[in-house]
């Protein structure tokens, strides 16, 4: 399973259809949060995400509207008797801010809350996955994070398995799990009976940023990428001053990529009764392109093969 949950797509400024940014992983069980904007904890609540499965917190940047939610939301956590560490990963300034949100009130937490601060190339190593920070362009120090799972085995041939002599049964376990076996004096390979490795799933979240080539290169080819999408391109000046994007021009970065999907959020508050500009700016350029919405979920399947 590989799901994603937006429980907070708007802009710097909360509206009453837009939570500030905060986007949730769910993958095989474990939730990863990809910033944490104020009110995540009641997001989650709606989206009946769970909390204490969550293991880690990417934050893109340090403006407010990115990491007002993370005080309330651990201790919450501490409150329901979590026991589990909670790792936060972000730029520059992220053991400080932990520290911060740490002391934040007469209150003493029952678990470990560690920050740990990444630079762009870093690498996070998860459970048959990774977390690569990506560098960013913003008004501040600034991260992406790209989720890449690993290579999956390939497919395992039956047919050609009982050709060389092998039964049905421990043994064709054995050899998907990559161990070779002995038959009638000689060892058959795992490469004799699998097929090529197959690839695992990608999903780029750019955090605020311009386009750029760093989250270019980390969407090549890639199944999701979640960009921000602030402004329709009638705005472009103001997207390049405020170091955000307009929807032509992330539409640009997917199609050169060679992304399966798009899906724009971070949406300015000017556009709270109506995001159709965005949409359609986007579209002129990328078809496959959806602007999120708070509490939207998709699953991302495996590529057919």
């Amino acid at each position: 399973m590989l799901r994603i949950i937006f429980l907070g797509t708007g802009g710097s400024l909360p509206t009453r259809n837009r939570n500030p940014s905060a986007v949730m992983v769910n993958r095989e069980g474990e939730l990863i949060l990809f910033d944490c904007g104020e009110g995540t904890q009641q997001q989650m609540m709606r989206a009946k995400t769970g909390m204490m499965s969550l293991s880690s917190i990417f934050v893109s940047h340090f403006h407010a509207d990115h990491f007002l939610g993370i005080p309330g939301l651990i201790q919450t956590m501490s409150f329901m008797g979590r026991k589990e560490p909670l790792m936060i990963y972000g730029p520059e300034g992220t053991g400080e801010f932990t520290e911060l949100f740490k002391a934040l009130g007469y209150f003493n937490l029952k678990y470990e809350v560690r920050g740990i601060q990444l630079k762009p190339g870093d690498i996070v190593e998860g459970s048959e996955y990774v977390i690569r920070a990506l560098k960013t362009e913003h008004s501040i120090p600034s991260l992406g994070y790209a989720l890449v799972e690993n290579p999956r085995p390939g497919r395992f041939n039956r047919e050609r398995a009982i050709e060389l002599g092998i039964a049905p049964g421990p043994l064709f376990a054995k050899l998907q799990k990559g161990s070779p076996v002995e038959v009638n004096g000689r060892f058959v390979k795992p490469e004799d009976v699998m097929g090529a490795l197959r690839p695992g799933r990608t999903v780029v979240y750019s955090g605020d940023t311009r386009p750029c080539e760093s989250v270019l290169e980390a969407s090549r080819g890639a199944d999701v990428l979640i960009h921000d999408g602030s402004f329709a391109d009638e705005m472009a000046d103001w997207a390049q001053e405020s170091k955000h994007s307009t929807a032509g021009e992330v539409a640009a970065l997917a199609k050169e990529a060679d992304v399966k999907k798009l899906i724009l959020t971070h949406i300015s508050s000017r556009y709270t009764d109506d995001a159709e500009p965005i949409l359609t700016d986007s579209k002129k350029i990328f078809e496959n392109v959806i602007v999120a919405e708070d509490l939207m979920e998709i699953e991302i399947p495996y590529i057919k093969e």
